[in-house]
């Protein structure tokens, strides 16, 4: 079986994460893991905070907290929420971690080395109110490109068009308010991407026909209008140190790596810290996912659309220019935005559901399941709290649930509390195993491409199948006058559960479990159901013992709806 190495963009510090940031990366990519580990694959599913910048010296200044204290707490705050997610990580690290800083700094060497870094002289802004000068993202105004007047001196939320600090109109301090601004000289270290241009093309050009269209059309966009030389160093005191041994007067001068030169290599940084973090008498080979491994490793990055730049052209070009077989990105897989009616989630803005106040209103398979098949693949989606009540009522309480719990229900009181034998399997039973192998083919033809909206509906399709198997055999009606016959429908509909219940875990993980559990199998060890196997539904023979488990998913009201709306809010953005 393949390696299959899977990365999802690294989910900021500075506060928990709403819901378009769950679903533009780290749930899909945690799905994705899951259904290649059923499979049978070698996976390992990498991601980690990512802790550098100006927004976490910002956030730990609003706490007064030291930024490494700040990072420490926020990061174990955001693997709570994760946890509770059941976000299935190999390894969760830190941008900040020791291995991250040994292997940034190599980067930088190298480059160096091979001519693509260069020290310049820049103007940048200067604060004389707060006594420094101001990296990009300390630097507030208005966007020259589309007026948004909250713009960052790095990047515009709103159009997400890359920014210089000098490019804002009406610019002030982010940390004082202060427009008492002015431009002086410093050196910084900027990368020579002009001259990785054509590289990073034909790279990109060998990749591009495989991707999601979203994400070759960003990459082709960015190479079009050239690849411009960068700076990747910042004033700041949180990053990681310009290496004293090459950089000396920058080092002295306390620069440190851009956040988004270190970031990236972050899923490098925190393999090695899973390696690292490897219990005592197990040896964990972290440098064989990522160097000499284009033969060996299948690379699939997940993000939202305004990572995808970083990921298909800077941090390649990155990897290009360091002149080592590093391993690059294979597929991309790159998610439009999650909107809350319609208006943009906003950390900044606190606009929208976060994944913490998701987990304290209902279990996260809700959640989990709810995103995934309304995932913002093709086209923007928009979260309404009216959807997803009518999601969670139709598909999960109704289709899956509600067959869970009639099936064993009137088992248990029928037959009693072991899987009854009834007759033999007839035509009935033969169509469903045709129609259930067909649509479990489809489900794993859709996951095996990353179309997750796709997979929901063929997920959704095969519990709906069970529903109708079960209103055209009837068996509250057929036990009067054939008993045989209701308990082979019985124990035909409780095969279809236990298949639900493996191949439904890469969604719905806890509940899956809970559907496995209720049969007390001697050898339950299936990892998954082939399409040919899930014809013969036999995998829980008739005499096995069984429980009905709680209510697998609660219907939610229209009191609910009114509460959710009311905490939350509930108009067109």
């Amino acid at each position: 079986m393949a390696r299959h190495l899977i990365t999802s963009a690294l989910p900021y510090i500075n506060g928990i994460k709403h819901l378009g940031n769950m679903v533009g990366s780290m749930l899909p990519a945690d799905v994705y893991s899951r259904y290649l580990r059923q499979r049978g694959h070698d996976v390992l599913y990498i991601c980690a905070t990512d802790e550098h910048g100006t927004p976490a010296e910002l956030a730990a200044k609003e706490q007064g907290l030291p930024v490494a204290e700040f990072c420490a707490q926020a990061h174990d705050a955001q693997k709570a929420v994760y946890d509770g997610f059941a976000l299935a990580f190999d390894h969760f690290g830190r941008s900040s971690s020791p291995e991250n800083v040994e292997i940034t700094q190599h980067f930088a060497r190298r480059l160096n080395e091979n001519g693509f870094i260069e020290e310049r002289a820049i103007r940048q802004v200067y604060s004389p109110t707060d006594g420094r000068f101001l990296p990009d993202r300390y630097v507030e105004g208005t966007c020259p490109h589309c007026g948004y007047d909250k713009a960052r001196g790095d990047q515009c939320e709103n159009c997400t068009r890359v920014l210089d600090p000098t490019d804002l109109i009406n610019p002030r301090s982010a940390i004082s308010g202060s427009t008492d601004l002015e431009v002086r000289e410093t050196k910084h270290l900027f990368l020579l991407q002009s001259k990785l241009q054509h590289e990073v093309e034909a790279w990109v050009s060998r990749h591009e026909e495989d991707w999601p269209q979203l994400a070759s059309s960003i990459a082709r966009k960015w190479l079009n209008e050239g690849l411009h030389d960068r700076a990747i160093t910042r004033d700041l005191d949180w990053g990681v140190p310009v290496p004293a041994d090459t950089w000396p007067e920058l080092a002295a001068e306390g620069k440190v790596f851009y956040v988004w030169f270190d970031a990236p290599i972050e899923y490098i940084g925190a393999t090695k810290e899973w390696a690292d973090a490897a219990p005592a008498g197990e040896t964990r080979d972290w440098k064989s996912w990522w160097y000499e491994a284009d033969d060996t490793v299948r690379y699939t990055e997940f993000m939202a659309k305004d990572n995808v730049p970083f990921h298909t052209v800077m941090f390649p070009a990155t990897e290009l220019g360091v002149r080592e077989p590093w391993k690059k990105v294979d597929y991309v897989k790159a998610f439009n935005w999650l909107t809350y009616y319609g208006g943009k989630f906003s950390t900044s803005q606190k606009r929208g559901v976060f994944t913490d106040q998701a987990l304290d209103i209902l279990p996260a398979d809700y959640w989990r399941y709810f995103l995934i098949a309304n995932a913002p693949e093709s086209d923007d989606s928009s979260f309404t709290w009216e959807h997803f009540t009518a999601t969670v009522n139709k598909d999960l309480a109704d289709t899956l649930g509600n067959f869970v719990n009639r099936v064993l229900s009137f088992s248990r009181k029928r037959f009693g509390e072991e899987v009854p034998a009834g007759g033999e399997p007839g035509e009935a039973e033969r169509k469903l195993g045709e129609e259930i192998a067909a649509l479990l083919s489809e489900y794993e033809t859709h996951m095996e491409a990353l179309q997750f909206r796709k997979a929901a509906a063929a997920l959704r399709a095969l519990w709906s199948a069970g529903n109708s198997y079960l209103e055209e055999k009837a068996p509250w009606l057929e036990i009067k006058t054939d008993k045989d016959g209701a308990a082979l429908t019985l124990r035909t509909a409780m095969n279809l559960i236990h298949l639900y219940a493996v191949v439904s875990e890469p969604l719905i993980p806890a509940t899956s479990a809970a559907m496995r559990g209720a049969f007390e199998l001697a050898d339950d060890t299936a990892t998954w159901v082939t399409p040919d196997e899930a014809k013969a539904l036999t995998a829980v023979p008739a005499g096995t013992p069984f429980t009905v488990p709680p209510v697998l998913f609660a219907k939610l009201t229209d009191e609910d709806l009114a509460a959710y709306k009311e905490r939350f809010g509930g108009e067109e953005g």
